[in-house]
């Protein structure tokens, strides 16, 4: 019999809607319901995609004399942290901070007033390698509630205290300068990984945000240094297994240095992310690779993320079915010599493990290999790649497919309609921004309401009841602006305007600082508030972005001081710790350029490189120069679409560029050469 997450939309709350325990979701009843009964909550927070949490659910979850316990001594919920990463920040902070680190599924047992005070991540159904069994775990708080409930609520109101000490006041000392940047860069030569690019050991995970503030420190300075991490971190990338060789797009991470065996799991904020800065990488270098690499991953979101309402699910899992009914991770993207012989013959098959670096050891699992493209494979004839490529893609379609969430996570649909977008605009691929642009009347449509509050998410065309948090309002905000840039469609500054006031209203505080929660959000045991960038920009950066660029556009000072406040975080963060600050960065630079403001005045009709309805070849130069952060408005003379445009006449009769700071304009400029030198376009 199906418990109570039946009635859910998330599919990872409804894969457990079969299982024997008596699941809540995270709601008011839940706790009134432990209240009731007097016993705690155990809280079990996990994502769809989540290996582990696939391995603790099968083994103890969907274990009958394990699921008998946890109902008779607890009220349990259930919690998907891509619907609440507001509740998931707030508990796995305590987490962190009780035992040092962290991870998924996250295990807390709670008081019936949300207090935490006992904590853990996976527990196994046995006792293992010195780690406690489950139902040892389970037993030991079940005791400690019953017999030392003075001890129990002296630490719950411990942590507490200690959690709401924590709430920082991020105001800075002004905002981040020369300085600043230049100690940023010096820490990430630190920490860069010479030979094997990157940051840091094992895991590696793709730096996307700190890749994006190189590329713009490079733009902005000439520094060679910063442009060379970037272009070979890229290159890494894009030669390992982290990168899918046959269907494009990125995993989670690398479990190595040498980005070869990925943790398999694809999310659509990673290759969201990725496509942009490779875009832009070639946008700043010409980069075969990094074009190549950009409409791969560009055309992989659209081919295997899309949904049918227009917008993006959320991942691909790691695991799929390998042909015997097990599920193993990675067994729908790893190949053997004998597998490559199948499809291809021997010939070709000789050829491909030498071009995809397959040898008999293999480099995964059971004599597998992952797909790579090995610095020493040498030049290879580009038709029989291709073909050898497309057969063995045609092949794996055919295995057992990794399960897809399809749920609709608006912050992650913001970061793509950014990429999209943009890799559509430089390359020519007006289906890429049409793709943009439904995404984002999807979100207009289901997830904004008619005062602009944005859902957290949605599934199958339906809004969920969760409220959106910053990086939500931030990253959608940044993909309508980069979406009215591309298409010159000014409705979506107008939209991105609704939703930076709701940040303004609700998630500002006193001195710049923000919070991740609305100020009129469900109430926890604090407020969460993180400035950090993780796997993707933190709502704190994503708003300082969106807030800038908004105000680039519009000339607004309350927009452009809101950004300025939020960037004392990064003078503050930023020299100590870049890796983790990023787009916080990428952000600074703009800021420091100005940023630079384009309005390209047409005329009427004007298509002079036939890069799509109305694009001049003004507007393309515009869109392909590197000045961080650098916002542009195109549209016919006498246009009310853009604030930008007012004023600008046509010159002579012909199109015209106008390049500003702070709404103080150059000379316009008419010819694409000129604009280019103005703007930093590769050539």
């Amino acid at each position: 019999m199906a418990n109570r997450l039946a009635h859910e939309t998330s599919p990872y709350l409804l894969q457990h809607a079969d299982n024997p325990v008596d699941w809540w979701p995270w709601s008011p009843a839940a706790f009134e319901e432990a209240r009731r009964r007097d016993v705690p909550v155990l809280l079990s927070v996990g994502y769809s995609s989540c290996h582990w949490c696939h391995v603790m659910a099968g083994e103890s979850f969907e274990d009958p004399t394990t699921a008998r316990y946890m109902n008779a001594h607890f009220v349990s919920v259930k919690v998907d942290r891509e619907e609440r990463p507001d509740v998931d920040a707030v508990y796995m902070e305590a987490v962190q901070a009780a035992t040092g680190q962290g991870g998924w599924p996250m295990t807390v047992f709670l008081t019936a007033d949300g207090e935490p005070f006992y904590f853990g991540t996976y527990f196994p159904p046995a006792p293992r390698h010195g780690m406690a069994s489950f139902p040892q775990v389970l037993e030991g708080v079940s005791a400690a509630w019953k017999d030392r409930r003075g001890e129990v609520a002296e630490v719950a109101a411990r942590i507490v205290g200690e959690l709401a000490g924590r709430s920082l006041a991020y105001r800075g000392d002004g905002v981040p300068g020369e300085e600043e940047l230049a100690q940023a860069l010096l820490g990430l030569t630190r920490e860069y990984d010479a030979a094997r690019g990157g940051f840091g050991g094992a895991p590696k995970f793709p730096p996307s945000m700190a890749v994006e503030f190189l590329l713009r420190h490079y733009a902005r300075t000439g520094a060679e240094g910063a442009l060379q991490m970037a272009a070979d971190t890229c290159e890494a990338m894009a030669r390992g297994g982290i990168y899918d060789q046959l269907g494009g797009g990125f995993a989670r991470y690398s479990v190595d240095r040498e980005w070869t065996v990925p943790h398999f799991e694809k999310m659509l904020y990673d290759n969201a992310l990725l496509c942009r800065v490779y875009a832009h990488l070639w946008r700043a270098t010409g980069s075969d690779l990094a074009r190549r690499v950009a409409l791969e991953t560009a055309d992989f979101m659209v081919r295997e993320l899309r949904t049918a309402e227009g917008g993006f699910a959320s991942a691909l899992d790691a695991d799929s079915d390998d042909g015997s009914g097990a599920h193993v991770e990675g067994a729908f993207y790893v190949w053997t010599p004998d597998q490559l012989r199948e499809v291809l013959g021997e010939s070709d098959a000789a050829f491909a493990a030498r071009y995809f670096g397959v040898t008999e050891e293999g480099t995964f699992e059971k004599g597998a290999s992952v797909l790579q493209l090995p610095l020493d494979g040498g030049v290879a004839d580009a038709a029989r790649v291709d073909s050898v490529r497309r057969r063995l893609l045609a092949a794996r379609d055919g295995r057992p497919r990794p399960g897809r969430d399809d749920k609709v996570v608006a912050a992650w649909n913001g970061l793509a309609i950014a990429a999209l977008a943009e890799t559509g605009a430089y390359f020519d691929r007006p289906d890429l921004v049409e793709r943009a642009t439904e995404a984002a009347d999807l979100l207009v449509r289901v997830h904004l309401d008619d005062t602009a509050r944005l859902a957290r998410t949605s599934k199958d065309g339906r809004a969920g009841a969760n409220a959106g948090v910053l990086e939500d309002y931030g990253d959608v905000a940044e993909g309508f602006l980069a979406l009215a840039g591309v298409t010159g469609e000014g409705a979506w500054l107008e939209f991105a305007g609704f939703l930076l006031d709701i940040v303004l209203d609700r998630f500002v505080a006193e001195g710049g600082t923000l919070y991740d929660t609305a100020n009129d959000a469900e109430r926890l045991i604090r407020r969460p508030q993180d400035p950090t960038d993780n796997a993707t920009p933190s709502g704190w950066t994503a708003a300082a972005g969106a807030l800038l660029s908004y105000a680039a556009h519009t000339g607004s000072e309350a927009h452009r001081t809101a950004a300025e406040g939020a960037l004392g975080v990064v003078k503050a963060l930023g020299p100590r710790a870049p890796r983790f600050i990023g787009w916080g960065l990428a952000v600074a630079e703009a800021l420091l350029d100005g940023p630079r403001e384009v309005a390209v005045v047409e005329k009427p009709g004007d298509d002079a490189d036939g890069t799509g309805p109305g694009r001049s070849a003004l507007h393309r130069t515009a869109l392909l120069g590197t000045a961080p952060g650098a916002v542009v408005a195109a549209g016919v003379a006498g246009s009310d679409e853009f604030p930008l445009l007012a004023d600008r006449p046509l010159v002579g009769g012909e199109a015209a560029a106008y390049v500003c700071r702070r709404f103080v304009c150059a000379a316009p400029v008419t010819e694409v050469a000129a604009l280019k030198g103005e703007l930093g376009v590769f050539e």
